[in-house]
């Protein structure tokens, strides 16, 4: 089982992970952590967003290998919306299960903004399994 996360930084991005973990040893499954970096000319100080999460990611991967997770970690920087990347690389990796964090966003909040994880549900070529942050967890880690 080939199992993506669209990965960030986030309490959902670490939540999605989480799950994303489970799943692959559950299933003795690859996992492909997928991070992409929406930019816009100008482009800014986009080197310095890529090294901080790349640095983030090299942690994680090494502790996803210790244990025993097979895992590939990818960072890409584009224009386009970080919901279509996820599932175009969804389509190119050909996986099977798409894993991502859940924002708790108010119902107009969703329809002025728009949604990457709607974008993803409704367009992805596989199962998405859409996880909300751990509370618990989450204020364990602003609180220390």
């Amino acid at each position: 089982m080939r199992i993506l996360v669209g990965f960030t930084t986030t309490p959902e991005g670490q939540a999605a992970l989480r799950h994303a973990v489970t799943e692959a040893r559950q299933h003795g499954g690859t996992l492909l952590v997928a991070h992409h970096e929406q930019v816009a000319p100008p482009v800014g100080d986009v080197p310095a967003r890529v090294r901080s999460v790349e640095q983030h990611l090299g942690g994680l991967r090494e502790e996803l290998r210790a244990s025993g997770v097979e895992v590939c970690v990818r960072t890409q920087l584009g224009v386009g919306s970080v919901a279509a990347e996820l599932v175009r690389t969804a389509e190119d990796e050909n996986v099977d299960l798409i894993v991502i964090g859940l924002r708790r966003r108010s119902p107009v909040g969703k329809l002025v903004l728009g949604s990457t994880a709607q974008e993803v549900l409704l367009t992805a070529p596989c199962p998405v399994l859409a996880v909300k942050r751990d509370d618990a967890a989450a204020a364990g880690r602003d609180a220390g």
